[in-house]
């Protein structure tokens, strides 16, 4: 009987660690931190679950994307997905901080890669099957795998969202591709994780892109792959990167000082986003220590009045906070909105 049970017991061991993969928690993006979805529990209650950036999807096991499904609907955003409720605002320019929980297994190595699709309309009712997406970032094996780097900077990815990128609603699409079962045909792993952003800016550039289920094939270079050979040389799937960015840019942390809920539609009203998003600051030196402060809806406002001063901010710029001494009034056709304590905004 000994044998019997230390088999099973060895196992369930296996089946759980099988399991213990991971997803994004949250991003971050000029210390402002914003939540994703999180299948663990989000799934299991949904009437209580926040509205957030992050696609809904059935991985409640932390799980993965098979390569013979590549093809289907699930490696687009993941099994069963569906768009945000919301929104992050961020710049071209930006560059943004993904966290992953739970830990990334040591053993998961390989290319961590990004994408943009445009919505051509709010990403919150878009239809997965339209998106088109296009790289901008492949790192896959330089002196070591992308995913050991993901694992030693705080179980964290920085990507940059191109400089020239044009003004418009885009899904981040954001994976990790596990290879410990490359070698095997349907080994491999898939790990795709999507949020809603807004982004702003003066670019024009608009990249041509494919649809999801045409960015890899079972047997392409980069998914059926010896991950175990000497030395590595490995092709990073899916098309190629746009002209102009790198395959990843050097990796560092970032610090939340403020926490934000997701912009939902509506709410940021329907121009075309066309400058830079609110960033939250602190005037702490040294490490920072400030509470986390939820900011409130645009419907906390505080409008100009007939007696504004010469000084007048322009719309979006900041008109308010702690520490801050520039214009409090804003310009005309625009007000001042209050999104936490330290940032007010005209809009």
């Amino acid at each position: 009987m000994a044998p019997k049970a230390s088999t099973l017991l060895a196992a369930l061991t296996g089946a759980a660690a099988v399991s213990a993969h991971g997803h994004v928690s949250h991003i971050i993006v000029n210390g402002v931190q914003y939540r994703n979805y999180d299948p663990t529990t989000d799934f299991y209650n949904p009437a209580a679950a926040p509205k957030v950036i992050g696609w809904s999807a059935l991985n409640q096991d932390n799980g993965f994307v098979e390569p013979n499904s590549f093809g289907t609907a699930e490696i687009i955003c993941h099994k069963g997905a569906k768009p945000g409720a919301g929104h992050a605002t961020v710049a071209a320019g930006d560059k943004i901080n993904l966290v992953w929980t739970p830990e990334w297994p040591e053993s998961h190595v390989g290319p961590v890669i990004d994408y943009l699709a445009d919505c051509n309309g709010p990403c919150e009712t878009v239809d997965p099957a339209s998106l088109r997406f296009f790289k901008i970032g492949g790192a896959g094996y330089n002196n070591g795998w992308a995913a050991d780097a993901l694992r030693a900077n705080g179980n964290s990815w920085l990507v940059q969202i191109p400089s020239d990128l044009k003004p418009g609603n885009y899904v981040l699409r954001h994976e990790i591709l596990a290879l410990h079962g490359g070698p095997n045909p349907n080994g491999a792993q898939a790990y795709p994780q999507c949020m809603n952003i807004r982004v702003t800016g003066s670019g024009t550039r608009a990249p041509a892109g494919v649809a999801g289920t045409s960015l890899y094939r079972a047997n392409d270079a980069g998914i059926l792959f010896n991950t175990y050979m000497s030395p590595v040389v490995y092709p990073v799937p899916g098309p190629a990167l746009i002209a102009g960015v790198a395959s990843s840019v050097a990796q560092s942390k970032s610090v939340a000082t403020a926490t934000a809920s997701a912009t939902l539609p509506g709410q940021d009203g329907g121009a075309q986003p066309t400058t830079r998003p609110p960033v939250v600051t602190t005037s702490a030196p040294g490490p920072v220590t400030t509470p986390v402060v939820t900011p409130t809806t645009l419907s906390t406002r505080v409008t100009a009045t007939a007696s504004a001063p010469a000084s007048q901010q322009t719309k979006y710029g900041q008109c308010g906070g702690n520490g801050y001494t520039g214009p409090t009034v804003c310009v005309a056709g625009s007000v001042c909105n209050k999104l936490n304590d330290y940032y007010s905004q005209c809009v």
